[in-house]
């Protein structure tokens, strides 16, 4: 007779009630199970029990020499990790313009926006600092595409290896052209496959709370824009640009890909990015004036940028043009916090869904977030560069007076 049988008999002579049956009843999956041996749960019953497969994948020294780079680009990404820096550190007068497709699901398309971006850089240079959007992973607040890294063909196949080769050899592409890249850090082990050809990066509004990503901000290589909260407010944010330049220690992979206790240096050139949030936009003069005090009041620079989508656009692509302009406006009359903004643009305006059939497609066009246009883009990046020629000048005369 078993445990559970004997406490049963015992109880049937003093307290045979309904619940002390269902009580003891509930407790009888703490029983040995037939198929178990000396009483132990079999390691298949306890171990990844929701875990359906597993596949060894490729390690980021292996995709490495798999996409190889040469030494010319990564002195590139070196230059302009530098030029960014020297932009939040006010060596450089130039405000940084992060812009490019919400997220990449076709590289051709990718490259066709480079080139144009690449040849609109030129022409804006000596105001504008421009910086390629190439983003592989998107966050999702319940189900969705998640990225050309984990879903490269678009149909669920999650060929991640695949995605990681894709997404290196467009980022080696688009710096061969001589365009910085910018990327937004989601998963904690994917910058070992790609961090070495991204200049700057971004911790999103879902994840800047998080513990893991402030501690892999701190080690990343690049300079790192961090967003504020989902809810609009600025404590996270702030919170998190106090923990990404501190030193940490924490799991991760090394380029073998064996699991290792990394510890960091911090990095020195976070700063915020303001993107609106459930209670409205953000980047008026007031929240301008607020994001500055609340940073000076943290021991943190006043280096801010203006996400001029998301919810400081109402999630409507057009109204980008008003934010950046509004945000020109304050650096015209005198502003010296903001840094830079960031676009979301595309080929083409808007988005569409993804269709079973990928070449249906519509080129060009977004499949995540909507875009403002290449050509809205390209005129919108000219006004902004001719509105600030003269203050930006200013402002570089005012920073070399105050350091002789």
């Amino acid at each position: 007779m078993n445990p559970y049988s004997q406490v049963l008999t015992r109880c049937n002579g003093s307290e045979s009630t309904g619940s002390t049956r269902k009580r003891l009843q509930s407790r009888a999956f703490l029983q040995p199970r037939p198929d178990t041996k000396m009483g132990h749960l079999s390691n298949t019953q306890i171990h990844n029990v929701n875990v359906k497969s597993q596949r060894i994948l490729i390690s980021p020294a292996e995709l490495k020499a798999r996409v190889t780079v040469t030494e010319e680009l990564f002195d590139f990404v070196a230059r302009s990790r530098l030029q960014i820096q020297h932009v939040l550190d006010r060596e450089d007068p130039r405000i940084m313009v992060v812009l490019g497709p919400c997220s990449i699901h076709d590289v051709e398309a990718a490259l066709d926006y480079a080139s144009r971006l690449k040849a609109l850089s030129e022409t804006v240079s000596d105001a504008l600092l421009l910086v390629m959007r190439v983003y592989f992973e998107k966050p999702r607040t319940t189900v969705g595409w998640k990225g050309l890294i984990n879903d490269p063909f678009l149909n669920d196949t999650f060929e991640i290896e695949v995605g990681l080769e894709r997404g290196r050899k467009l980022l080696r592409d688009v710096l061969a052209m001589g365009l910085p890249t910018a990327t937004e850090a989601l998963d904690p082990i994917t910058p070992q496959y790609l961090q070495d050809l991204i200049c700057w990066s971004a911790i999103g509004a879902r994840t800047t709370e998080s513990q893991t990503h402030r501690e892999m901000a701190s080690g990343l290589s690049s300079p790192v824009g961090i967003k504020n909260g989902t809810d609009g407010g600025l404590d996270v944010a702030i919170n998190a640009l106090q923990s990404v330049s501190k030193t940490h220690r924490f799991l991760g992979i090394n380029s073998d890909g064996k699991v290792s206790v990394f510890e960091t240096r911090g990095n020195a050139h976070g700063h915020i990015v303001l993107r609106g949030g459930n209670s409205g936009p953000n980047y008026s003069k007031g929240h301008i004036a607020e994001c500055e005090e609340a940073l000076l009041n943290a021991g943190l620079a006043t280096n801010i940028m203006v996400d001029c989508s998301h919810a400081n656009s109402e999630k409507n692509p057009a109204l980008q043009s008003t934010v950046a302009r509004d945000v020109a406006a304050q650096i015209v009359v005198g502003n010296r916090s903001i840094v830079g903004i960031m676009l979301e643009s595309n080929l083409e305006a808007g988005s569409q869904s993804i269709s079973k059939d990928s070449t249906a497609l519509r080129y060009g066009v977004s499949i995540t977030d909507g875009c403002i246009s290449w050509a809205t883009t390209e005129a919108l990046v000219c006004e902004l560069a001719e509105s600030l020629r003269a203050p930006l000048k200013q402002r570089a005369h005012l920073a070399n007076a105050r350091q002789s």
